[in-house]
């Protein structure tokens, strides 16, 4: 567990869409985020009160956090010197890079003199073996996209709160930095070796009780150039009875790859679930999960009643209305006995 409140270091981010993990503590931890630090060139303010180190110490934080998830997962030279003032002024930093941050000299130094913690969310606590394709006890399902940063953790979140509040028995299970500061607890996927993601994916959702569901974070799309690598790895280590596919209404191409038309949720869906009867051939998609904040408010209603019209499956915004319909669905269509 990170310690304390966090104050969440935007550093020179420009658009929100990089701010993944700031927004996402913002949605589903407000109490532990007590401010906002800025560098000049920050092109994004996310509503925080903006802080220094030792007014955000006295509001309470204990850690900063970066709150950014540039391409790539590099800590930029600019950010260097802010990171290690925090540090000198006595906050722990938390951060989801795939760059250790004692790999810097200045952050390690700044750290050890000042007797605070390092923490880095994106590596791997742990070995994991290869996966064994084992059928596993309990029900688990994954969440999938169309491209990233669609909302699959979002989806995640929102159903496990929902299906918990209906009295069901569900899990959050992390894969990515975000997830994990929210959980406290998870496996960040994108950061296993390749030959080690199923296994890695087993692990996080073992045997459970024939009525618990685990509910799997979602991480990259089978249809990322980049990134479908890791959601396959995903997708046969968690073995899921059902998926939910997540997608951003309006997105036409591969966020950062505009030569990569998205595909449509039909073949979306089709694509992961011929994938994922490798290791479970009975999956069944259950719902269809869809970002609608580029959507005009009126037409979010419309957009997601045409879509549950099409596909005959619950079809929902994780934020905007909440998973109720697709909770409501699992208990007619996907109970264990039914499976």
């Amino acid at each position: 567990m990170i310690p304390g409140k966090y104050l969440l270091f935007l550093g020179d981010a420009d658009e929100r869409l990089y701010a993944k993990t700031a927004c996402g503590l913002i949605d589903w931890a407000p109490e532990r985020c007590v401010g906002q630090w800025r560098l000049p060139t920050c092109g994004i303010d996310l509503g925080l009160p903006d802080m220094n180190f030792a007014d955000a110490i006295k509001a309470g934080a204990k850690t900063l956090v970066i709150g950014i998830t540039p391409f790539g997962g590099a800590i930029a030279p600019a950010w260097i010197g802010p990171i290690a003032a925090a540090l000198h002024a006595g906050l722990n930093v938390a951060s989801g890079m795939h760059m250790r941050l004692e790999a810097i000299p200045e952050i390690a130094a700044a750290a050890q003199g000042a007797g605070v913690s390092l923490f880095n969310i994106r590596v791997p606590v742990q070995s994991y073996p290869v996966g064994t394709g084992r059928k596993r006890t309990g029900r688990r399902m994954l969440m999938v996209g169309t491209d990233c940063a669609v909302g699959k953790k979002y989806s995640a979140l929102a159903i496990t709160r929902d299906m918990n509040s209906a009295g069901l028995k569900a899990s959050f299970r992390a894969t990515g930095q975000t997830g994990i500061l929210i959980a406290g607890a998870g496996v960040p996927i994108d950061a296993i070796v390749s030959d080690f993601v199923a296994g890695a994916a087993e692990a996080l959702s073992p045997d459970n009780d024939s009525d618990h569901w685990d509910v799997i974070e979602g991480q990259g799309s089978l249809f990322h150039p980049a990134y479908a690598g890791v959601a396959l790895g995903l997708l046969h280590g968690s073995q899921p009875d059902a998926i939910i596919l997540c997608h951003a209404a309006g997105r036409t191409h591969v966020d950062g790859y505009p030569d990569y038309p998205l595909p449509d949720i039909s073949a979306c869906i089709d694509m992961n679930l011929d994938l994922a009867a490798r290791t479970n051939p009975e999956v069944r998609c259950a719902g269809i999960s869809i970002n609608t904040s580029a959507l005009p408010e009126n037409a979010r209603e419309p957009y997601l009643a045409s879509l549950q019209a099409e596909f005959g499956l619950p079809c929902f915004d994780p934020l905007a209305t909440g998973a109720h319909a697709l909770v409501e669905y699992l208990g007619q269509n996907l109970h264990p006995a039914k499976i």
